[in-house]
C-alpha cells in the first residue's frame, strides 16, 4: 500500500496546539503580573489594568485553552489515526492508497481493489450506544462534565462521515462517475466500547484485535465488488487536487 500523507500540516498543527497549550497559561500570568504593578502605574492605566484588563484576560485565556485542547486532540493526541489506519490496512493490496490529510472532511481516503472509502476517525476511549444515526454516551453526569472538560464529546460520526464521502464523491465526480464512494467511522483507541444496534455507516476499530475491525471488514468488502479506481483515474485524481 503507498501512503501520501501531508507532513507538512501535520506538523504545522502540532506545533500550533503546543504554542497554543503555553500561550493559555502565560496570558493570565501576564494579566495578574500587570494587575500587581497597576499601583506603579499612571492612574488611567490603573483603571484599565484594574477594571478592563480581567475582562479581557479570562475570556481570551478561555478561547485559547479551548483552541488549544481541541487542536491537541486531533493532532497531538495518541495512537494517531494515521498510524493506526496503516497497521490495521496491513496487508492489502499493494495497489491500494492511503492519502492523509488532504481531502478536509474526508481526513482519510483509502482507494484500494475493495473500493473508494472515506474515513472518519474518532479518539474518544468511553462506551457508546449507537442505534440507526443516534448516538448516546454512556458516561454519568461527572463523567459528562469531565468530557465536556476535555472538549472530547463524540459529536455525530455518522453525519461527519456521510460528509466526508459526499466531499469526495464530488471530487471524483468527472474523474471516475461510476464509483461510489463508502463511508467509514474509525475509532483508533482500542479502549473504547461500541454497542451497535444498526448504523447506516459501518463503525470499526482500527485495532486489528477487536472485533469489528478494518482489516476484516476489507476482506468482507472484497466479495461485493465494489467499483473501484483504475490506475489511470488515480493518477488522473492525484494530478487535479495534488499536483503542485
Amino acid at each position: 500500500m503507498r501512503i501520501v500523507t501531508n507532513a507538512p500540516l501535520a506538523k504545522r498543527n502540532r506545533q500550533i496546539a503546543q504554542y497554543g497549550f503555553f500561550a493559555s497559561f502565560l496570558v493570565p500570568i501576564g494579566g495578574l503580573l500587570l494587575l500587581n504593578q497597576q499601583t506603579e502605574m499612571p492612574s488611567t492605566t490603573n483603571v484599565f489594568v484594574g477594571l478592563v484588563l480581567p475582562f479581557l484576560v479570562l475570556p481570551l485565556a478561555y478561547v485559547m485553552i479551548i483552541f488549544s485542547v481541541r487542536l491537541s486532540n486531533l493532532w497531538v493526541r495518541e495512537p494517531r489515526p494515521e498510524a493506526v489506519i496503516e497497521a490495521g490496512l496491513k496487508g492489502i493490496s499493494n495497489k491500494s492508497v492511503l492519502y492523509n490529510y488532504f481531502f478536509f472532511p474526508a481526513r482519510h481516503v483509502l482507494f484500494a481493489p475493495q473500493g473508494v472509502f472515506a474515513m472518519t476517525t474518532r479518539f474518544q476511549d468511553g462506551s457508546y450506544t449507537v442505534n440507526e444515526r443516534q448516538w448516546v454516551t454512556n458516561k454519568s453526569f461527572i463523567g459528562r462534565i469531565l468530557s465536556y472538560l476535555r472538549m472530547d464529546m463524540i459529536g455525530d460520526p455518522t453525519r461527519d462521515a456521510e460528509r466526508a464521502a459526499e466531499k469526495l464523491q464530488n471530487m471524483l465526480a468527472d474523474i471516475a462517475p461510476g464509483v461510489t464512494v463508502q463511508p467509514l467511522v474509525i475509532f483508533v483507541d482500542p479502549r473504547v466500547q461500541i454497542h451497535v444496534t444498526d448504523s447506516p455507516v459501518p463503525i470499526l476499530h482500527a485495532n486489528p484485535k477487536m472485533s469489528k475491525n478494518l482489516k476484516d471488514y476489507m476482506k468482507e468488502v472484497t466479495k461485493q465488488h465494489l467499483p473501484t479506481l483504475t490506475q489511470e483515474q488515480i493518477e488522473a485524481f492525484e494530478q487535479a487536487y495534488l499536483a503542485g
